[in-house]
């Protein structure tokens, strides 16, 4: 499907805000990340744009500074594509095109892939995309690691760097957070072998030959040459033998019979080498811009590194990578060397800042024992009721047989049935937005996958222009090219994660929006006091994040823990068509309680909220449908 786009690889223009140049870096930082990531992968495959975010700036002051092969062009924010305008930036859309890519991750890795499709030789940059090409690909809204790397790191870097000297003393709670994360134990999807190879050389005492990167390694050293590490360094011998393109040692692959016969939990566990484990990814890469700044700030600031001795290992590590210092020195990093740093004593350690409890991963694995019984005669005292309003208009229809077949969701990869039940839903929320839209109407459909709901509103509506966001490339554009059959002009696809979406709406759609992301929505339309609609799905991976707490709406949270909600929400996805009827019964009843915390939650920034189910109640075990009004 990506190869369909290369109709498209005509150009693409790549748009990077600009606030302020210091020293060797352009702010914010995610441009900085974007130009070194263009500078490593040596892509001249984007007209590359700056965008200020302040007054004019003149070419010469934004310029001089950047990778020197590089051609940038300054622009104003109102000169931006449409499109564009309503994402945050970074973001990337093809000339004359309506299909954009926004956000620092889709970004990155779009100009990994788009650098490979151009010059198949490069295999050694998927690599930078991680085990199935899943390195940064969860959206930050739901995956700390991904949030970490994309947001948090970045911003508490600038907030450092910005700080007056005596607001900066202390190391960025989010500094330490990384450091943690690069002392705790390694999972890869072979560990269990290489985690043997580590045991086999601590018991034999040997010691792993590791490969020194090529000419960047140190001055003396000669492409290939080997260095010995202690026998710790198996983990460096892995990752080094992979960004090489070599097998690992062959001391290393045999096992002794009693290493194969140990058990999994007397193995020895693994060692960070790069940020994401054993491997190099574009992790590393995001990461490197920002702790650089970090690390040439707290140096001249005179500050120990003592607390941080795995970031500091990380960073003279990155280096040894290949091509890193070329492109570092392309675009005028001058990368540090740092000294070998020891673990702090635990007198320093304990006056050093500790990580904030609301970074801290929630590991409460605890188990929600009891059914939901319970709970639901806690809100029935409280005379809190699952309660549905009536459809407003149950027998509505689309003529599906009159539609073009580009409309239509079974011209997807589904069933007969399963395209029937979608058409269903897809009939009840057609008819509710139709209730509620005007001509020249922005309608936005949020996790849009392949364009089910967004599609047939496009061609229904073609007053209104139609918004398609969704993180998943491949469902994008598998939606665009059923637009492009049908010759829709009112419809723009944009690959982004909710949170890079900032532009006006009137109205917000959803269907199955899944966990957390139904609550993303409702946000997104309180906040451009859009009307909604929405219906939910996978109540079970409700949970508390970052921005969202449970349960939602003061009535709610008066009566309920967030225990006895989660009791909620997990027998809220207990309504299967196999499980016995009373079952689906209570699973309704806990879909219906869980859906009146989010109207009543809504309902607070003074909109009407409807909780009704769809017509048929058949059309989907996840039959609840939100009408919000503003």
């Amino acid at each position: 499907l990506r190869k369909k786009m290369k109709d498209s690889v005509a150009e693409e223009h790549l748009y990077l805000a600009f606030s302020h140049q210091c020293r060797d870096s352009i702010f914010p930082l995610h441009t900085s990340i974007s130009l070194f990531l263009l500078s490593y992968c040596d892509c001249k495959l984007f007209k590359v744009f700056l965008v200020p975010t302040g007054e004019d700036v003149g070419d010469q002051c934004v310029t001089k500074n950047l990778a020197g092969d590089l051609e940038v062009h300054l622009i104003s924010r109102c000169q931006l594509p449409v499109v564009v305008q309503s994402c945050s930036l970074p973001a990337v859309v093809a000339k004359d095109d309506k299909f954009c890519r926004a956000g620092l991750s889709v970004v990155l890795r779009h100009i990994i892939q788009k650098t490979f499709e151009a010059d198949p030789s490069k295999k050694d940059l998927l690599e930078l995309l991680g085990f199935k090409k899943t390195c940064l690909k969860a959206c930050a809204e739901v995956s700390q690691w991904t949030r970490l790397c994309e947001i948090s790191i970045p911003l508490a870097v600038e907030r450092f760097l910005t700080a007056s000297p005596q607001h900066c003393q202390a190391i960025p709670p989010d500094i330490l957070l990384l450091e943690r994360k690069l002392g705790e134990p390694v999972r890869v999807h072979n560990d269990d072998k290489i985690r043997r190879q580590k045991l086999q050389q601590q018991k034999g005492g040997a010691k792993a030959a590791v490969p020194v990167l090529g000419k960047e390694a140190t001055e003396e050293s000669k492409p290939g040459e080997v260095h010995e590490h202690p026998p710790s360094s198996l983990e460096l011998s892995v990752a080094f033998s992979k960004l090489l393109a070599q097998e690992a040692p062959d001391a290393i692959n045999r096992e002794a019979p009693h290493i194969r016969r140990a058990k999994t939990s007397d193995l020895p566990l693994l060692d960070h080498v790069f940020a994401e484990g054993l491997y190099f990814t574009v992790a590393d890469l995001v990461l490197l811009p920002c702790i650089h700044q970090f690390l040439v700030s707290s140096k001249r600031q005179g500050k120990n590194l003592v607390n941080l001795p795995l970031i500091s290992s990380w960073y003279r590590r990155v280096q040894e990578v290949p091509g890193v210092k070329k492109a570092a020195g392309k675009c005028n990093m001058e990368l540090l060397q740092l000294p070998e740093l020891m673990s702090a004593p635990e007198e320093q350690l304990q006056d050093s800042p500790s990580v904030p409890d609301e970074l801290e991963e929630d590991n409460d694995d605890s188990h929600f024992i009891g059914g939901p019984r319970p709970t639901m005669t806690k809100l029935m005292e409280n005379g809190i009721e699952a309660k549905f309003s009536p459809h407003p208009c149950p027998s509505w229809t689309l003529d599906w047989t009159s539609l073009p077949s580009a409309v239509s969701p079974g011209e997807g990869k589904m069933s007969r049935d399963r395209a029937l039940r979608k058409q269903q839903q897809l009939n009840n929320l057609v008819a509710a937005v139709t209730k509620l839209a005007k001509p020249g109407d922005v309608i936005v459909d949020f996790c849009s996958g392949g364009g089910h709901v967004g599609i047939v509103l496009a061609y229904m509506m073609p007053s209104c222009q139609v918004v398609l966001i969704e993180n998943k490339e491949l469902s994008l554009i598998r939606a665009k090219d059923r637009s492009d059959e049908l010759g829709l002009n009112n419809i723009w696809f944009i690959q982004a994660n909710l949170d890079y979406f900032n532009g006006t709406f009137n109205i917000g759609v959803a269907l199955h929006a899944c966990g957390v992301a139904t609550d993303m929505v409702i946000e997104h339309c309180l906040r451009a006091r859009a009307a909604f609609v929405i219906s939910p799905c996978c109540y079970g991976f409700i949970q508390n994040t970052v921005k969202f707490k449970y349960p939602r709406s003061h009535q709610f949270k008066e009566i309920l823990s967030y225990k006895e909600h989660m009791i909620l929400c997990r027998f809220a996805d207990q309504t299967a068509v196999q499980l016995p009827p009373e079952r689906r019964l209570i699973g309704k009843q806990c879909m219906g309680l869980v859906d009146l915390d989010r109207a009543w939650a809504a309902e607070e920034h003074n909109y009407s909220v409807q909780v009704i189910s769809m017509e048929p109640e058949s059309c989907s075990p996840k039959n609840n449908m939100f009408v919000g009004i503003p």
